[in-house]
């Protein structure tokens, strides 16, 4: 297992989302980022571009260094960053344990009863993409002195 890291801020206004995103894709130093957002009716599905349409309840972006999550609650939003280097970005704080990562193959299931509308991959064009062609992974953060596993994020080999 290597080590890896886990960096969490709270009251994160909506419209600062977009500039944390941006901060994130900066820091990884990754051309390849996708997406994935949650609303109260539907979700996005994995998606190369940003959606314009906004507005989400909570979502995701991930690139092989990083996965960045974002949650809405009452008073704003809070934010999570699962990575594999190290990141000095305003505002976020460092979830002190010792953490070691390790990877595996993410599966997909085309009939997943969570999304009886199906779940979608899009392309920088907003149009379908194959699954099999985005190698996506899971990587599992867990606890080196509770060997408990504590986030499992999306990742791209």
């Amino acid at each position: 297992m290597i080590q890896g890291y886990v960096y969490h801020r709270q009251l994160v206004v909506a419209e600062d989302i977009d500039k944390i995103i941006e901060a994130v894709k900066t820091a990884s130093n990754s051309s390849e980022n996708y997406y994935f957002l949650r609303y109260s009716y539907k979700v996005s599905g994995i998606c190369a571009k940003l959606p314009t349409e906004r507005g989400e309840m909570e979502g995701q972006m991930f690139n092989a260094i990083c996965e960045l999550r974002w949650k809405k609650y009452k008073t704003g939003y809070e934010a999570l960053i699962l990575s594999r280097q190290e990141f000095k970005i305003d505002g976020f704080e460092p979830l002190t344990r010792e953490w070691k990562i390790c990877e595996h193959q993410a599966y997909w299931h085309k009939q997943e009863p969570k999304f009886p509308k199906g779940f979608t991959f899009k392309g920088t064009d907003n149009k379908d993409i194959n699954p099999d062609n985005i190698d996506i992974h899971q990587r599992y953060f867990q606890d080196s002195t509770t060997a408990t596993i504590h986030f499992v994020a999306l990742t791209l080999k």
